[in-house]
């Protein structure tokens, strides 16, 4: 099995990369999936979260309201820092669950990690890093015009992450994703091929 790390920054297209790589046969695991089913109530993050951030977080039917646990921690490290504490451990280890379940069948699996960094890249025994690279300018634009975001914010969210530059230093490969989808789907089709060959160098 060779086991690809993908990722790239907020308004990247990342996850239609994903999607991509799951019609060209990879098996794709989503961290953001996963963070979202472990707040879900009964989830195994759920119940430390909301004793950490308080009653405010939560919404109706009982879930955690995203949008405010998400304002809460944006711009404030601390806390940040607590609820990235509570949740990555559960992520992590239910990602390697479903690695052990999906590599018996899947010659190629994806993590999809938003914030893959030294950390994450040293985790995890990867046999390729994939980083979707888009210009600031591309990002926020897809961020106002597909998710709703002010301009303002849009900017807030991408200047928050790690740089460009220091994504794609931990790339094995980059696809470019600064065109239209025909140039996507070209680019996609290159990385799969480059990771065929990677996958049959190791068998």
């Amino acid at each position: 099995m060779l086991l690809v790390g993908l990722t790239g920054g907020i308004g990247s297209g990342k996850s239609t990369v994903a999607s991509l790589l799951t019609g060209r046969g990879a098996a794709v695991i989503d961290a953001d999936g996963i963070s979202r089913q472990i707040l879900e109530p009964g989830g195994i993050a759920y119940q430390p979260v909301v004793e950490r951030f308080g009653a405010r977080i939560v919404g109706a039917g009982g879930r955690i309201d995203r949008a405010e646990l998400a304002a809460m921690v944006f711009g404030d490290p601390t806390a940040l820092s607590d609820l990235n504490g509570l949740t990555h451990p559960a992520i992590g280890r239910v990602m390697a669950e479903r690695m052990v379940e999906l590599a018996a069948a899947n010659p190629v699996v994806v993590l999809d990690i938003p914030l893959l960094n030294i950390a994450t890249k040293d985790r995890f025994q990867f046999g390729a890093i994939v980083v979707v690279d888009t210009p600031e300018e591309v990002a926020v634009s897809r961020l106002v015009d597909q998710r709703g975001f002010t301009e303002a914010d849009a900017r807030a969210r991408v200047a928050a992450q790690i740089t460009r530059e220091e994504r794609k230093a931990l790339a094995d490969v980059v696809i470019d994703n600064a065109g239209d989808r025909a140039a996507l789907e070209a680019e996609v089709d290159r990385v799969w091929h480059w990771l065929s060959a990677r996958l049959d160098s190791t068998l």
